[in-house]
C-alpha cells in the first residue's frame, strides 16, 4: 500500500506522453516508415485526466478504451467487482488478480472510485453540460537550403500547415465536432481548395441510448477481431511492453483526427440486448489513387495503387485526388459475458474501378477486381489466470489467415504472452492491422513469446522473442525468407523520483544483396543490433530530467554497407505547481553512417501533436516548447472557460556538407528550423 500511496502524489505530474506510449510510437515509425496522425487516444486520455473514469460503473468497453489494461486484467477486475461489490478505495486494486503496482500507477491519473451512481443522462443534459474545445494549430519548416527550396517550389500552396478542430464531449456519452486540415504545400481558399481546407472531417457519436449501445454518423472507425479483416484505430506491434499484443477496442469508435485515409464515412450502430451485441455500418468514401489505362484491354482503366498520405500539394497529386469511390458495408455479431465472447465479422468493398496487380512477382496475389470481401470468427475466454483469444479469417477467394494468443499471469511476479499467426501468402485485406511483422497481415507465419518478470521491488525484466517466415516474395526480397527478433529490457525504479532502463534489441531479416555485378540479386539475412539506456529523474514536483543514449550496428549485405549510428539527447520538463506556465527543452546530437543506421526518438511539441523523425547523418538539434494557460471563470455562473497557448521551436545544425540535406515535407525528417503555434479554447 505504501508504494501505491507514493504514486498518487506524482501520477498527475507525468508528461502527456508516457514512456511506454512513446516507445510504442518510436517502434511504429521504425517499422512502417512513418508515423500516424491519429491522436484519438491522446485526446481520450487528456479528457479522462479532467473527467476520470469511475471504476464502479465502467463496463468492458470503457476499460478497453484506456489502452492500459490487458483483457486478462479487465476480465479479472469485472469478476472481482461482481463477486465483492463496488470498490471503496483505489487501494483495493492491489487485490485484483493480475494487477500490479506498475499498472495501477499508470491508471491513477485517469480513474476514480466512488459509489454515487449517475442518474440516466437525458438528452438535455447531454446537449447542455458538455465541454466545448476549439483547437487552432499553425506550423511550418523554414529551410534555406537549395534542395529544400527546389522541393517546396514544386508545390502550389504555402509551406504553412494549418489544423482546425472543434469538439463537443459530454462524459463520452455524446460527442460531435468538425476537423479541417491543410498540409504544408497545399492550397488554402484558392485554386483547387476554394472551400478552404484540403481535408474536412465531421463526426456525431452517442452512447448508451437504451438498446443502442453506440451510434455514429459521419466519420468513424471499425475494429473487428484481431485486425485480420479490419482495424482502423491505433494499434501497436512489438515493443518493450511485451504483454501489449492483443487488439482490444469497442467495434465502433468516433473519428476526428487529421489522418485522411484510415476511417469510414457514413453511419454505424451497435445494438445490445442482454449478452448479445450487433454492429452494422455503411460507408461511402472518396479515395485517392493512381489510375492506369491498359491499351491491351481496349482502354480499360484500373487502380494500380491507393494513396494513404493525404498530401495534395502538386499538380500531379491533385490530379489523383478523390478519383476512386469506395462503398464499404459490414458488421459484427457477438455473444459475450464477463469471461469471454464469440463473434462473427464481415466486411464488403465495392470500388468504382478495379484493382489490377503489377507485373512484379511479389505483387502476384494482390487484390484483383472491383469487389472484395473478408469474413472471420473471433473469440476470447478467461479461465483463472489464463486468457485465450484469436481470430480465423478468409477473404473473397477463401484464402485463410489466423492469429491465436494467450495471456497468462503465472504468479504475482511473472506474466506471459504467446502469439501464433499463420497468414496465407495469397490472403488480402483492406484497412487491416494485425499483430504481425509485416505492416499488413499478409504472407507471414510465426511465433511470438514475451515474458515480464518483477523479481524484487523496483526491478522489472521484459523479454520477447519473435521468429517469423514469409512463404512468398516481398518487396526487395526475391525469394521466400524469414527472420527473428529478440528484445531484453531491464528497468530499475528505485523510488518515485527516478527510473532507469537499458535495452538490447537484435533483429535479423532477409534482403536482396545490392550488387550491380550480379544479374539476379541473391538474398541474405541482415543483422541489426540496438542498445539503448534512458534515465528519467524528477528533481522536485516542478522539474523532471530525462536523458537517452542509443547506438545501432547495421551489418549490410556487403562489407562497404556496414553502418553504425549514435544518438544522445537530454530533456528538461518544468511545470511549477499552481502556475499558469510550463516549458520543456531538448539538446540532441546524432551521428550515423547513413540512412540504414537511422534512429528514432519521440519529439514533444504542442499538445495532441508529436513527431518521431528518422534521424540520420550528423547534426545537432535543440527544441523548446512553451505553454501558457489562461483561465476565466466569469462568463456565467455555470461555465468555466480557458485558453492554452503553446509554442514549439526546433532547429538543427549540420556541421558538415556530407550529411543528407534534402528536406521533403512528405518525409518525417528533422528540418533545419520548424515552428508550431497552437491555441486551445475550452468552455465547460
Amino acid at each position: 500500500m505504501c508504494l501505491l500511496t507514493a504514486s498518487v502524489a506524482t501520477a498527475q505530474e507525468q508528461p502527456a506522453g508516457s514512456s511506454v506510449y512513446e516507445q510504442q510510437l518510436e517502434n511504429q515509425a521504425e517499422r512502417q516508415e512513418g508515423i500516424t496522425e491519429d491522436d484519438t487516444q491522446w485526446q481520450q486520455m487528456e479528457y479522462l485526466r479532467k473527467h476520470p473514469l469511475n471504476l464502479n460503473e465502467a463496463n468492458e468497453d470503457a476499460l478497453k478504451e484506456l489502452h492500459l489494461l490487458t483483457d486478462l486484467q479487465i476480465s479479472n477486475f469485472l469478476s472481482y467487482r461482481t463477486l465483492l461489490g463496488p470498490l471503496l478505495n483505489v487501494y483495493e486494486l492491489q487485490a485484483v488478480p493480475g494487477w500490479n503496482i506498475t499498472t495501477i500507477k499508470q491508471l491513477l491519473p485517469f480513474i476514480t472510485v466512488n459509489n454515487q451512481h449517475s442518474i440516466i443522462e437525458n438528452l438535455g443534459n447531454r446537449l447542455a453540460h458538455g465541454t466545448h474545445t476549439l483547437l487552432l494549430r499553425f506550423g511550418g519548416t523554414m529551410d534555406k537550403s537549395e534542395a529544400y527550396l527546389k522541393t517546396i517550389n514544386n508545390y502550389i500552396g504555402s509551406p504553412v500547415a494549418v489544423l482546425f478542430r472543434y469538439k463537443y464531449n459530454y462524459k463520452n456519452l455524446l460527442q460531435y465536432g468538425i476537423t479541417g486540415d491543410k498540409d504544408a504545400g497545399e492550397q488554402f481558399f484558392r485554386g483547387a481548395q476554394k472551400n478552404g481546407f484540403d481535408f474536412y472531417s465531421f463526426h456525431l457519436f452517442a452512447r448508451k441510448l437504451g438498446i443502442i449501445q453506440s451510434l455514429a454518423i459521419g466519420d468513424f472507425t471499425i475494429h473487428l477481431g484481431q485486425g485480420l479483416i479490419q482495424w482502423q484505430g491505433m494499434a501497436f506491434k512489438k515493443s518493450a511492453d511485451v504483454l501489449n499484443v492483443k487488439r482490444q477496442s469497442p467495434v465502433l469508435q468516433p473519428y476526428n483526427s487529421a489522418g485522411e485515409y484510415n476511417f469510414h464515412r457514413g453511419a454505424g450502430i451497435t445494438l445490445q440486448k442482454g449478452h448479445l451485441e450487433c454492429t452494422l455500418f455503411g460507408s461511402l468514401r472518396k479515395l485517392s489513387g493512381t489510375l492506369v489505362t491498359d491499351s491491351t484491354t481496349g482502354g480499360e482503366t484500373y487502380i494500380s495503387s491507393i494513396a494513404t498520405s493525404g498530401y495534395n500539394r502538386s499538380a500531379a497529386e491533385i490530379s489523383h485526388r478523390n478519383n476512386i469511390e469506395c462503398i464499404t458495408t459490414g458488421g459484427n455479431i457477438k455473444i459475450f459475458n464477463n469471461r469471454g465472447h464469440l463473434g462473427l465479422n464481415a466486411v464488403q468493398y465495392n470500388l468504382s474501378k478495379p484493382f489490377k496487380p503489377s507485373v512484379e512477382p511479389y505483387d502476384e496475389f494482390s487484390i484483383n477486381g472491383s469487389q472484395w470481401s473478408n469474413y472471420s470468427i473471433d473469440y476470447s475466454y478467461t479461465f483463472r489466470n489464463f486468457h485465450l483469444y484469436g481470430e480465423a479469417a478468409a477473404d473473397k477467394l477463401y484464402n485463410r489467415a489466423m492469429v491465436h494468443g494467450v495471456l497468462a499471469s503465472l504468479n504475482p511476479k511473472v506474466d506471459l504472452a504467446l502469439v501464433y499467426r499463420n497468414i496465407n501468402s495469397k490472403y488480402q485485406s483492406m484497412f487491416s492491422n494485425a499483430f504481425t511483422e509485416n505492416s499488413l497481415p499478409v504472407n507471414e507465419n510465426g511465433w511470438y513469446a514475451g515474458i515480464s518478470v518483477r523479481p524484487v521491488a523496483a526491478w522489472k525484466l521484459d523479454v520477447y522473442a519473435d521468429i517469423f517466415h514469409f512463404p512468398w516474395l516481398k518487396y526487395q526480397v526475391n525469394a521466400p525468407s524469414g527472420g527473428h527478433e529478440y528484445l531484453l529490457q531491464l528497468t530499475y525504479t528505485p523510488n518515485k523520483y527516478a527510473e532507469i532502463y537499458s535495452r538490447f534489441r537484435y533483429e535479423s531479416k532477409s534482403a536482396n544483396v545490392a550488387d550491380s555485378s550480379i544479374a539476379l540479386e541473391p538474398v541474405e539475412e541482415i543483422p541489426q543490433l540496438n542498445w539503448r539506456t534512458q534515465i528519467s529523474y524528477r528533481l522536485n514536483n516542478a522539474v523532471m530530467l530525462r536523458s537517452r543514449v542509443e547506438t545501432v550496428w547495421y551489418a549490410g549485405t556487403l562489407p562497404q554497407q556496414k553502418e553504425t549510428g549514435f544518438i544522445f539527447f537530454t530533456d528538461v520538463h518544468v511545470k511549477p505547481s499552481f502556475k499558469s506556465y510550463s516549458f520543456s527543452g531538448r539538446l540532441q546530437y546524432v551521428e550515423t553512417g547513413g540512412y540504414n543506421s537511422r534512429l528514432y526518438a519521440w519529439e514533444n511539441t504542442v499538445m495532441y501533436n508529436f513527431s518521431v523523425p528518422a534521424s540520420f547523418g550528423k547534426f545537432f538539434r535543440y527544441m523548446v516548447n512553451v505553454n501558457y494557460r489562461m483561465m476565466n471563470k466569469n462568463i456565467s455562473r455555470h461555465k468555466n472557460t480557458g485558453c492554452m497557448l503553446s509554442f514549439s521551436f526546433a532547429h538543427s545544425v549540420y556541421p558538415s556538407k556530407t550529411t543528407v540535406d534534402v528536406q521533403n515535407p512528405a518525409v518525417d525528417t528533422p528540418g533545419k528550423t520548424s515552428m508550431k503555434l497552437q491555441f486551445i479554447f475550452t468552455t465547460r
